[in-house]
């Protein structure tokens, strides 16, 4: 028989359900066919093997996708590219720059070196997320810190300049905005209910390869203490975040926004090693608030340094539990001075609410607003009462040393009081429950010196008003003219001095 008439049996038998299997030689490898099944051969592809189990074309997407949630979300997401301009020393030498007519109009040591400098662009890359469909973006301020071009790449790869409105150093915040309108912005979830245990997708530029999602859970809550940030309440996750994803979504299973990608623990491998953090969403979004409206953040101040009770602390001071947040010091002229708080007081509530740790207290009042009236409930010498204080705005680090060169209680010349509290009473044999400040130093040059005050005395009263505290204090001695007239307690005899 003809070769092509071969042909024609072989398809014939093929067709009509004919079992041998006809093997072909295409290109030196060997193709083997079989007969299809009555079920199988309207999906199957030519020449597919008999031998692969094909999924049925009707059947649709997994049911346990994540794909619908990262359709959703993955157009919210953009890329950012930022770069500034760095000045480096660039130190030259040779006999020119030794020359003293050179140095003297343009510098350089007397070894004849000199210092040009040098200027280089730097670049880097980031992850940002719309949050406004007008065209507002939060991304880590590391990612566009000193940029002075800063261009986003959309999902639809549309570029734009983009305008920095704000940053919060800080938090590791900054907003931008382009110019662009009808944008998909990202649905904002309430971070203050997510729990460990949630999934966690995280989603960014890493490396600037493209649009990557990584899926985790989230491994902990209100993780601090790690000297990223000044202020840290960190959603601790392991959905995998490397570099580049910076300043990128972290959403939830239902797509919605709980916190924008910030750092990960890498011990020095540069990648991924199940342990990153973002920003909650809740602070992100107040951070966000203050910058659009202010172009910067101010935060409320308190004016204490605020301790966690140790198991130790709580022992050595008669506590049974450990609730609350110690007062381990209490700066002068603060709001918090002002109000009576004391070196020692545990705070135990603010405005109603429990705080557990000193990063919980210290992040409840800044994400207050400056100036307002919060009520405190304490504990002082084992009972309880409430104070009110009138918060202040944060000072700048300028003002704070400022106000640490004033505050050392040196009201009277050359005298330096602090609050007397129930222990250093007991030391000096008196009450616990006696009130005034303690005297912690005397200048031999002061005026007081002379009228007889010394280290240890218990100042009661300034001009017969009675003093409680450091603040009370230096408040009477503002008042109290040039000479003014001190009630002294020295172990348990009063007297009265005057410089």
């Amino acid at each position: 028989m003809k070769k092509s008439g071969l042909k024609v049996l072989a398809l014939l038998l093929a067709f009509a359900g004919g079992a041998a299997a006809l093997e072909t030689v295409r290109g030196g490898m060997k193709l083997f066919s079989a007969e299809p099944s009555a079920t199988a051969s309207a999906a199957a592809t030519p020449h597919a093997p008999a031998s692969l189990k094909l999924a049925d074309p009707n059947e649709g997407p997994s049911h346990n996708s994540f794909a619908p949630i990262v359709k959703a979300v993955l157009p919210t997401v953009v890329n950012i590219s930022s770069s500034k301009v760095v000045r480096t020393p660039n130190q030259m030498s040779g006999p020119m720059f030794q020359d003293p007519f050179f140095r003297q109009f343009f510098g350089g040591d007397q070894d004849g070196r000199f210092n040009i400098p040098r200027e280089r662009r730097e670049q880097s890359l980031g992850s940002g997320v719309i949050v406004g469909s007008n065209g507002y973006i939060l991304t880590n301020n590391h990612v566009v810190n000193g940029a002075t071009d800063v261009r986003v790449t959309l999902s639809d790869k549309r570029e734009f300049r983009a305008t920095i409105v704000g940053t919060d150093p800080k938090t590791d915040i900054a907003v931008l905005k382009i110019d662009a309108d009808n944008l998909p912005a990202a649905t904002i979830g309430d971070s203050s209910k997510v729990q460990v245990g949630d999934f966690a997708l995280a989603i960014g530029d890493p490396f600037g390869v493209g649009q990557t999602v990584t899926m985790g859970i989230v491994s902990a809550k209100g993780r601090s203490n790690l000297g990223i940030e000044d202020y840290e309440d960190f959603i601790q996750t392991d959905a995998p975040i490397n570099p580049g994803n910076s300043g990128g979504a972290l959403v939830n299973d239902h797509g919605d926004l709980i916190g924008i990608n910030t750092a990960i623990l890498s011990h020095g491998s540069g990648g991924n090693e199940g342990i990153g953090f973002a920003v909650p969403v809740n602070l992100a979004r107040q951070v966000m608030a203050e910058l659009v409206k202010n172009g910067k953040v101010t935060r409320a101040y308190l004016g204490i340094m605020p301790q966690d009770v140790t198991p130790a602390i709580a022992k050595a001071m008669g506590r049974s539990d450990l609730r609350g947040v110690l007062v381990g010091d209490v700066s002068a002229h603060s709001p918090a001075s002002e109000s009576g708080l004391q070196r020692g007081d545990i705070i135990l509530e603010v405005n109603g609410k429990p705080v557990a740790d000193a990063n919980e207290l210290r992040m409840t009042i800044s994400m207050m607003a400056p100036y307002a009236t919060v009520k405190l409930s304490l504990m002082r010498d084992g009972s309880q009462r409430d104070l009110s204080v009138k918060l202040g705005q944060l000072p700048t680090p300028e003002e704070r040393a400022q106000l640490e060169k004033d505050g050392s209680g040196d009201a009277a010349e050359g005298v330096t009081v602090d609050n007397l509290d129930a222990q250093t009473a007991q030391q000096l044999g008196l009450p616990p429950s006696s009130t005034g400040v303690v005297v912690t130093d005397v200048s031999p040059t002061s005026p007081y010196a002379d009228s007889g005050l010394r280290q240890g005395d218990i100042i009661q009263e300034v001009n017969r008003q009675p003093v409680k505290n450091v603040a009370d204090f230096e408040k009477a001695m503002g008042r109290g003219g040039k000479e003014p007239l001190l009630l002294v307690n020295r172990h348990g005899s009063t007297l009265y001095l005057a410089a």
